[in-house]
């Protein structure tokens, strides 16, 4: 094994191919996209080269700013709800079942494998206000509360995309928690009881410290993962009511796709791109100086 790994060559032929796909799959799209916020225009009509216009555009495009806003908003929201939920159902898993939570994490991760339009028309179902009344309303008017436009109203749409989100999710987040939880010594967390160590002060003083690896990855994926989200938002409010629960995402799709501004939609989505990347880094700086002040 040390000399093929020493051996350029063969370094070469077992990564290569690897490196060519990769280089063609992803690198090359990254490129060629950020060389499109340079122009303006499209395959049918051409493209002119109108410099950084696009860039200025994008900071003074209101709507543009306000899908930001919502991307910053549900990630945020979404994500601590996302690793709470999860990281209280891993130690429900590991402390409260522990050998019969094997149904349990079934049932709950199930919903991880549901097709996001299905899952949808359930909550639209389950939050419909007209023409028919959903069993959300109808439960509201047995405690004498109005019903309300679930997804006809900015602020009551948010949250039922949270919640979707949420319950599509907790259950890969639960999993993703549960197998860091396991990797924790027994004999630590029994030394911590012997010490009189118990309930939520084990968990703060000793679980969580020791998971804190997995708690990023988790934090890293959510936050990734919600500030491009798409699919949930399209198949259950379009973007609605106006440009309202409108993310960056579905915004870079529309210009692109909709308006046949290719040069505009790829400087949305490098604007996404560069997003993504800060929060990240920002998520990595501050688990350091946490690490570093302990």
């Amino acid at each position: 094994m040390q000399k093929v790994l020493g051996d350029k060559r063969a370094i070469l032929i077992l990564l290569g191919p690897a490196l060519l796909v990769y280089t063609a799959v992803m690198l090359v799209p990254i490129f060629w996209s950020a060389g499109y916020t340079l122009f303006d225009g499209n395959l049918v009509r051409g493209f002119e080269f109108v410099g950084i216009d696009n860039y200025v555009e994008f900071f003074q495009d209101k709507t543009a700013l306000e899908a930001v806003f919502f991307s910053l908003r549900f990630s945020v929201v979404e994500t601590v709800l996302q690793v709470a939920v999860g990281y209280a159902l891993a130690l429900l898993y590991v402390f409260g079942l522990r050998r019969a939570s094997s149904l349990v994490r079934t049932v709950v991760f199930f919903p991880v494998i549901l097709p996001t339009v299905a899952v949808a028309l359930l909550f639209r179902r389950f939050f419909e206000a007209a023409p028919t009344t959903g069993p959300v309303n109808s439960f509201l008017e047995i405690l004498h509360i109005p019903g309300i436009d679930w997804l006809g109203q900015a602020d009551s749409s948010f949250w039922v995309i949270v919640l979707m989100e949420l319950w599509r999710s907790m259950g890969f987040y639960a999993v993703l928690l549960y197998a860091g939880l396991l990797d924790i010594p027994d004999d630590i967390i029994e030394s911590a009881r012997l010490d009189g160590a118990s309930g939520w002060r084990l968990v703060r003083s000793i679980i969580v410290p020791l998971s804190l690896p997995v708690l990023l990855s988790a934090i890293i994926f959510s936050i990734n993962g919600t500030l491009k989200v798409f699919d949930t938002v399209v198949a259950l409010t379009n973007g609605g009511p106006g440009t309202a629960t409108t993310p960056l995402t579905l915004y870079m799709f529309r210009t692109s796709f909709g308006y046949g501004e290719f040069g505009y939609g790829s400087t949305v989505a490098l604007m996404l791109a560069i997003l993504c990347l800060l929060v990240t880094i920002f998520i990595f700086r501050s688990s350091r100086r946490d690490v570093t002040k302990g």
